[in-house]
């Protein structure tokens, strides 16, 4: 007979507690940190109550169940108030799966393994900037890992969006109206490269004459016809206090144009409902956010692995719910035993339509699993909300070196407020030929600069 020392119950007040005092740790049983470190996974960290939805739930749900309309109160305090929402009343279905325990299935491998590497390296200068201890741009990894500060939670992620050195994405949009129907489709190319803290590619962890850039970002618009060949390329300074310089391809003139960039709240095609700044929910240089603060902490429930099979053609994600029953992508989430919820307000943003924004980190990689946002008079907007996987299935790997690929592979953007929906999925190659790339040298050449940016509008 096993007995429960710590349930759900038990759990819930004393995150709670934690909260309420303003002191929030990673860990229960033990400081989860040294746990991962020395295992590589957070087991010791945890009771069972957290480490198994089974457990949580005594036996009501499982992994290969899925949560509908039906049970999702029993699991409504591990989701945002969207979820819950879409799965209440607009026919949202998650598929429960199996719990992840070793954390570099849940990120790049290199990336990881820089953190552990330079775990208590890091720290914030006069300016608010993260660097190494010698006061150099940061050398990679996540700086503050399992942290629950939530200025360092954003600071990891904006320095790493992707956890790769770079990284091609091959993208499908279909923007949904308020009827469930797809009203635009689209397919854009989205590059990124880090010119700081690289783990994977050389020269490492710096590109020489590059150290006061953080990243360098484009995306390429491939179709329809009515936005062939536009684009837009971010070039991020180090400096977070500083705005990233954007300039945008326009076809029609055929020339470059430099755009302002602090109006990052607006949908960059007609139909969408995703702005720059919602970018792995941070799309903006961490500091011209601020009053960030840890609201919430807990068990989640999150799609971190188990989402991407190869037998797909293209890697398409099938889709379920709403009126025509293609609101959705079908999504796989599992126990996150311990996350936290960081609140942040754009205060360099007087015109921002959001006063605040929400973002939860699962605590043991601190990756973002979802999002949401509040209008001006604090009322629900937005909310972004993305999946990742290994792309390894089991049969089919994609590889990226000696490791297999690990990316996201869809995101939902739900505006609450029109209902209308913004799905992206990664595909392995448009029809432009465009295709699938990470930690490639021709990156650079190929999509992040502006010779690269006629070269495509022509």
């Amino acid at each position: 007979m096993h007995i429960r020392r710590y349930g759900p119950d038990f759990t819930r007040r004393h995150f709670l507690e934690q909260v309420a005092r303003g002191v929030v740790t990673a860990g229960v049983l033990a400081p989860l940190w040294p746990a991962l470190a020395a295992k590589g996974a957070a087991d010791t960290a945890y009771p069972e109550e957290l480490l198994s939805i089974e457990a949580y739930t005594k036996g009501k749900l499982a992994p290969g169940k899925v949560i509908d309309a039906g049970n999702v109160d029993l699991v409504a305090d591990l989701l945002d108030p969207i979820q819950v929402l879409q799965i209440r009343t607009m026919g949202r279905r998650l598929l429960l799966a199996p719990e992840t325990r070793e954390i570099m299935r849940l990120s790049p491998w290199e990336y990881m393994e820089a953190t552990l590497r330079n775990a208590g390296k890091a720290r914030f200068d006069a300016d608010g900037n993260v660097v190494n201890e010698d006061g150099r741009p940061w050398i990679g990894g996540h700086p503050f890992p399992a942290t629950t500060d939530g200025l360092e939670a954003f600071a990891g992620l904006t320095l790493s969006w992707g956890r790769h050195d770079s990284c091609v994405y091959a993208i499908r949009e279909c923007d949904l109206g308020t009827k469930g129907a797809i009203d635009y489709r689209y397919e854009a190319v989205w590059a990124e490269m880090s010119p700081v803290a690289r783990v994977a590619m050389e020269p490492r962890p710096y590109l020489a004459g590059q150290e006061d850039k953080l990243r360098y970002q484009a995306i390429f618009f491939m179709s329809p016809d009515d936005v062939r060949g536009g684009s837009f390329l971010n070039v991020w300074p180090y400096d977070q206090r500083e705005f990233p310089d954007l300039f945008g391809y326009v076809p029609t003139f055929k020339r470059i144009r430099r755009y302002p960039t602090n109006q990052r709240f607006e949908p960059m095609l007609p139909g969408s409902d995703l702005y720059l700044s919602d970018a792995w929910a941070a799309g903006d240089p961490f500091l011209t956010w601020g009053n960030y603060k840890v609201v919430a902490t807990g068990p989640a429930l999150a799609p971190i692995s188990g989402n991407w099979s190869g037998a797909r053609e293209n890697w398409q994600v099938p889709t379920h719910g709403g009126a025509k029953g293609l609101t959705f992508y079908d999504t796989a989430v599992e126990l996150v035993p311990q996350s936290i919820t960081v609140e942040a307000e754009p205060v360099k943003f007087p015109r921002a339509p959001v006063s605040k924004k929400q973002v939860r980190f699962d605590l043991r990689t601190m990756l973002p699993i979802g999002m949401v946002s509040f209008d001006r008079r604090g009322d629900l907007f937005r909310s972004f909300d993305g999946a990742y996987s290994l792309y390894d299935d089991g049969t089919r790997q994609v590889m990226d070196g000696k490791h297999p690929y690990w990316s996201w592979t869809h995101v939902h953007a739900y505006n609450v407020q029109t209902g209308r929906m913004t799905r992206i999925e990664q595909a392995a190659k448009l029809s432009s030929g465009d295709g699938m790339r990470v930690n490639d040298p021709a990156i650079y050449d190929l999509y992040l600069n502006q010779g690269a940016m006629q070269r495509r509008g022509r």
